[in-house]
């Protein structure tokens, strides 16, 4: 009896450690902690659509550092430059082959960066447009035409691109010309009408509970 209780206490510290998100905090000078409040409000409108129970504190993890893998949903944004060293590169690859989720949300100019970034962390693995279709944008909330317009920037469609492990599972988004991040901040910083807001707060709901669940 004691053995089975000892388990269970184990099993549930795991389960409590793994309600927690993460920023990642990387190098070569972009703004990685751009939008400050968009985590925070993206955590409470999940927790209180879905009943989930994610940590309101959002750590920083450095890419190479080992306390990345304690978190099931890392967040990237900015909008300059992005390096990721060999250890950097090679530590991101393991987490995310092991189950861990990165989702890169362009702020505007990312792109380029980030594409080269990635490159680093699978040289044989290619970022592809996800159709609306993917379960992402089933997850919790439908959206039939995938990926929803929040903010203009170059008046480009906005996109979604994936890299999936070999059973299928996506474990690197890049959100391109949406700009969820800036939809889940205060909407005092942006002045976005509540259902742009809500989109994107939807939006990211599926993000985390994909994140957790899949």
């Amino acid at each position: 009896m004691r053995l089975i209780l000892f388990l269970v206490l184990i099993l549930s510290i795991g389960y409590l450690k793994a309600q927690e998100i993460a920023l990642l905090k990387y190098d070569g000078g972009g703004d990685w902690y751009s939008n400050p409040t968009s985590l925070p409000n993206l955590i409470e409108f999940t927790n209180q659509t879905t009943g989930s129970k994610i940590s309101k504190t959002i750590k920083e993890v450095m890419p190479d550092d080992q306390e990345l893998f304690n978190f099931p949903f890392v967040h990237l944004t900015g909008h300059g430059n992005i390096f990721f060293s060999d250890k950097a590169a090679t530590n991101l690859r393991n987490y995310l082959l092991s189950g861990g989720f990165l989702h890169a949300d362009d702020n505007y100019g990312l792109r380029p960066y980030f594409e080269e970034a990635i490159k680093k962390v699978f040289p044989d693995r290619k970022l592809k447009k996800l159709s609306n279709s993917h379960p992402i944008f089933n997850t919790e909330f439908k959206f039939e035409n995938g990926l929803p317009k929040i903010h203009e920037h170059d008046g480009k469609p906005a996109e979604a691109f994936g890299i999936e492990n070999d059973n299928g599972r996506l474990m690197v988004l890049f959100t391109y010309e949406s700009d969820l991040g800036n939809g889940w901040e205060d909407p005092s910083v942006h002045g976005d009408p509540e259902e742009i807001r809500l989109e994107a707060l939807k939006m990211g709901t599926n993000l985390l509970k994909y994140a957790f669940n899949e």
